[in-house]
């Protein structure tokens, strides 16, 4: 907004033409526009009514002043928020990918570690619940066992005493059958005894005595040894069959029992075998898993460093641009302050300056058509009009 277009436009050249001169006391007006009108006119006897006085033309000369600065700080503040408007278009052009950066492939790979670290942890308890049972199954068979070997030391006791047992009629069968055969010998040497007397009396006696006696009858010796002898062996044949029965009766029970016992017995150290080969499998199976999460939990472990490194640097980012901005904004809002106050002042002054155009359009209408006749006839007349003409132009 120019001056030239606040106040209204008047013709010097036709009001110099109409008047010849102007006193020297007059000056040029420096209100561009108003060349017409004279600044100072007041030693000049012309004009009785609406003369300016001297404060009035350095009041609108201050105006002019105060308008110009007040344009030239206008086009100033317009340039420097377009400068401002670019520098802040750059940034955020510059910022954007900063600011504003793709995180959904780390949540992706987040979801995944946290969906493999669910899966890991459920493998866990599922393997700890099957270490359980082994355990308790392990702990079964251990008690089986011990009352297995239990069984078997009580049968081994018993097959000792039945050892012992034996023994002592294999001592007894031992000394019977000495007995036997020092009776039988005691038999042959009495037999061989009676043989002799016998002979040795027939000797003796001869032919000659034929003695009759009557006598009970002679007990047969042979007979009754025979006879013991039968029932000795007799007894001692009932006796060993009957030992030999039940010794064989004895030894077949205990060997089913030692069978069965042995059967069994392998067939808990099988099940101790592959409960030991499940348990160790179990055990590497876990130390494994022990390992993977330890290698998860470290992953993760860095990965949320990493994260957390990234998100503090994005937040110190963050952290920045909104000082930036929070010290543009001030800055805009100070600017937006100083161009309302601009605002504002621009607004008393196109007031002012209206008050002032009307007032000089009032006093333009009420100009005298040649000031300059009633001049003095003794020479104190203005130079020619070429002069105000070019001091109004």
């Amino acid at each position: 907004m120019s001056c030239e277009s606040c106040l209204p436009a008047l013709s010097c050249r036709t009001s110099c033409s109409s008047r010849p001169c102007i006193p020297n006391s007059c000056h040029g007006c420096t209100l561009p526009g108003a060349c017409n009108i004279p600044a100072n006119v007041g030693n000049c006897n012309w004009f009785c009514e609406g003369s300016f006085n001297g404060n009035e033309k350095e009041t609108m000369q201050f105006l002019n002043d105060r308008l110009a600065s007040y344009l030239e700080k206008v086009r100033q503040l317009e340039r420097e928020n377009a400068e401002l408007e670019a520098r802040i278009q750059e940034r955020n052009q510059q910022q954007d990918p900063l600011v504003c950066p793709a995180y959904q492939s780390y949540f992706a790979t987040i979801e995944q570690l946290q969906q493999k670290i669910l899966c890991a942890k459920s493998e866990n308890a599922r393997l700890a619940v099957q270490i359980d049972n082994a355990k308790l199954a392990s702990d079964d068979f251990r008690t089986k066992y011990q009352t297995e070997q239990s069984l078997r030391q009580l049968v081994e006791s018993d097959i000792n005493s039945l050892r012992r047992i034996l023994d002592e009629l294999t001592l007894c069968k031992s000394d019977l059958e000495a007995q036997v055969e020092s009776l039988r010998e005691e038999l042959l040497c009495l037999k061989k005894n009676h043989e002799e007397e016998v002979n040795t009396l027939r000797c003796q006696l001869g032919d000659r005595l034929n003695v009759e006696v009557d006598a009970a009858p002679t007990v047969d010796l042979n007979r009754v040894l025979n006879e013991t002898r039968c029932q000795y062996e007799a007894l001692v044949e009932t006796n060993r069959r009957e030992v030999e029965e039940w010794f064989t009766t004895q030894t077949e029970e205990l060997n089913k029992q030692v069978v069965s016992s042995s059967e069994q017995l392998q067939s808990c150290q099988a099940e101790i075998i592959e409960l030991r080969r499940t348990v160790n499998a179990l055990e590497i199976e876990l130390q494994a898993q022990h390992n993977l999460r330890n290698s998860l939990e470290n992953t993760l472990t860095e990965s949320e460093a990493r994260y957390s490194s990234q998100l503090s640097q994005v937040q110190c980012m963050i952290t920045n641009v909104e000082s930036q901005l929070g010290e543009i904004r001030a800055d805009l809002e100070r600017q937006n302050q100083e161009y309302q106050v601009l605002l504002d002042i621009r607004s008393r002054l196109e007031c002012e300056i209206n008050t002032y155009r009307s007032l000089l359009e009032n006093e333009d209408c009420n100009l005298p058509c040649n000031p300059c006749a009633t001049t003095n006839a003794s020479g104190s007349s203005c130079g020619p009009c070429g002069g105000c003409q070019k001091r109004c132009c």
